[in-house]
């Protein structure tokens, strides 16, 4: 049963329900939170929206152009590689035109090539592997200026999915010998091993690492020489700086560890004192722990900032190590040079070409149809609700309220 009581000093016209004491729930009389803040809504008019379209259109023609000319500039070759051991024969065969494309200052004419061939891989003096190497040759038919850049390509690989991307161990990665026990579990099913030996380094994304080895380029028969000229790549610099200063040489002993499985061809025997990797300087993990947004991505393996490409024929040796079928995708071994805008991508610049053309479309529609069959455009001052009382005797809308 709810008292009504009175309020000291009030006449009995002010008695208050007792439970009007509690705290409201109502918002404060503020114009933040009545949602009365001040705010600009155009009226759209032809006066207004076709300068508008008109302005909108002179600004991204010319932008588009720009970035058209700029990625157009940018020469490349992208060979996909993911059935060389299938395709290629024990002696040179052409490349089928839907596994390349290329694009130089000048054309060339010669498809790429590409041979499969047998490798036996020394690991230390009781260990080695059976693998194989695809060896492609190719054209480059005028001299590029540095700086070139090597990568390669994964496509249909989800690096973005959320338990994939959240599992590795920071601590690990920063250097600090983490017991297994407390190893964190965003690795699981790769924090340790059934013997209870910490992975090192933990994780999903370790232990998928991309083991595709690719040589430098080396120029064949070069003008004036009788022997193969080395284009080096170098894989210093390839990071972010961010990744350089964060990745730390581990405090592990490598006893107190065990490699993740899929090292295995290159840790037959666990770790030793004399092969223990360093993160810190491996800067090719690095870009690899850097997860990708999209399923399909390039990750950068080397690059040469001085040193110009001669025109002439190159080849480049890849070491098959890692499935894509497994995962239904597809990897490529892309050599380019970039421009302001990055790599070779079109699509940027044709989006803002698009975007121009329809704004003078529509320009030209609104103009034509405003000739053709203009409409009066009605009193402003009827659209502001904010005036209270109007010509014709109303009240405004939020006077209403």
């Amino acid at each position: 049963m709810n008292f009504l009581r009175k309020r000291r000093g009030d006449d009995d016209s002010g008695l208050v329900d007792e439970n009007s004491r509690h705290k409201s729930k109502k918002p404060a009389n503020t114009a933040f939170k009545q949602q009365r803040l001040k705010s600009w809504q155009p009226i759209l008019t032809p006066k207004s929206v076709l300068p508008l379209l008109l302005v909108i259109a002179v600004i991204f023609a010319p932008l588009g152009i720009v970035m058209l000319l700029a990625s157009y500039n940018v020469q490349q070759i992208v060979i996909d590689y993911s059935k060389c051991s299938s395709l290629a024969t024990s002696s040179y065969n052409s490349i089928g035109k839907k596994y390349y494309t290329q694009h130089f200052k000048q054309s060339s004419n010669t498809s790429p090539s590409w041979k499969i061939t047998n490798k036996t891989v020394t690991v230390d003096s009781d260990n080695s592997y059976d693998t194989q190497v695809c060896s492609i040759q190719f054209t480059v038919p005028n001299s590029i200026d540095g700086p070139i850049y090597m990568y390669y390509k994964l496509t249909n690989f989800y690096q973005n999915h959320r338990e994939y991307a959240n599992s590795y161990d920071l601590s690990q990665l920063k250097g600090v010998a983490v017991s297994a026990g407390d190893v964190s579990s965003e690795c699981s099913p790769l924090a340790k091993n059934s013997e209870g030996k910490a992975y090192y380094p933990c994780g999903l994304i370790a232990n998928s690492y991309f083991n595709d080895t690719f040589s430098s380029p080396v120029l064949l028969n070069p003008q004036g020489s009788e022997s193969e000229q080395n284009y080096t790549m170098s894989t210093t610099g390839i990071s972010w700086s961010s990744d350089v200063n964060m990745y730390k040489n581990t405090e592990y002993s490598p006893s107190d560890v065990v490699p993740p499985p899929n090292w295995h061809k290159r840790y037959p025997n666990g770790y030793t004192d004399s092969n223990m990797p360093d993160i810190s300087q491996d800067e090719l993990f690095q870009n690899w722990m850097r997860v990708a947004g999209l399923p399909s991505f390039m990750k950068l393996v080397g690059k040469n900032t001085n040193d110009t490409l001669d025109d002439g024929n190159y080849r480049v040796d890849i070491e098959l190590n890692y499935p894509t079928s497994i995962f239904g995708g597809k990897k490529y071994f892309v050599l380019t040079t970039n421009s302001v805008l990055g790599g070779r991508n079109l699509s940027l610049g044709i989006a803002y070409l698009v975007t121009a053309a329809i704004c003078v479309l529509f320009g030209i529609i609104f103009l034509m149809k405003q000739i053709i069959s203009p409409r009066k455009i009605g009193d402003n001052k009827y659209l502001d609700f904010n005036k209270g009382e109007q010509a014709g005797g109303g009240r405004g809308f939020r006077d209403i309220l």
